[in-house]
């Protein structure tokens, strides 16, 4: 339960979900893969993916789901980026079968600058990472410049009311509602087509047994 926590556990905690290093980094990206594949089949799905089309991902931490993006049409290429050196490793290991295939591809990137060519994919996808964008409005018209026309980027977030009751949250997270979405996506080029609401069960990372609502906004180019 979250009262042996800490604040300095909560802190470190926060510090490792939002760039997860070392051993420690290794077990939370594990976490987090495990506790969020609900959230990342809903933002997979949200895709609509196609025959051939190109996939980036920002943030995929271990990439333990690539299977599954993978399975959703033939011949998709999959790129993903992240901040942690660690998470990079990790996602390499672990799919190393795909990277051999020349099916997926691992980068680094500083959380703004996308070190793509413009109109370089068919489809974006980032899953519990928007809390932790230094220039939200700057990465998301960075998003916009490598989709092809026609692109969808899906977010997958926790909602607000839900995200502002884990005692973690307030060590360096940026919590959105649906209207603060609305509101950031306005100073970008996108344009909103839905934003789904979803629920599951998932385990809190303090350990608790929680009820989750999330959403996932599906932008379009």
């Amino acid at each position: 339960m979250s009262d042996k926590f800490s604040e300095e556990d909560l802190k470190s905690l926060a510090k490792q979900l939002s760039n997860p290093t070392g051993e420690d980094g290794i077990k939370v990206g594990q976490l987090m893969n495990e506790g969020n594949i609900e959230m990342i089949k809903a933002a997979i799905e949200a895709l609509q993916l196609k025959f051939g089309q190109s996939v980036l991902e920002l943030g995929p931490g271990n990439a333990g789901h690539l299977k599954i993006i993978l399975d959703q049409a033939e011949y998709l290429n999959y790129f993903g980026v992240d901040i942690s050196e660690t998470m990079k490793a990790e996602a390499e290991r672990i799919n190393a079968k795909f990277i051999e295939l020349r099916t997926a591809f691992f980068t680094l990137y500083d959380g703004t600058n996308l070190p793509f060519k413009d109109k370089t994919f068919d489809a974006t996808l980032t899953v519990n990472t928007i809390y932790f964008w230094e220039k939200p409005a700057e990465l998301l018209n960075e998003v916009y410049r490598v989709l092809k026309p026609g692109g969808r980027f899906a977010i997958a977030y926790g909602q607000k009311d839900f995200m502002k009751n884990l005692p973690f949250v307030k060590h360096g997270f940026q919590l959105y509602s649906d209207e603060d979405i609305k509101v950031l996506v306005a100073q970008s080029s996108f344009k909103i087509e839905e934003i789904q609401h979803k629920e599951d069960d998932a385990i809190s990372k303090t350990g608790e047994k929680v009820r989750r609502q999330f959403g996932v906004a599906v932008l379009m180019k």
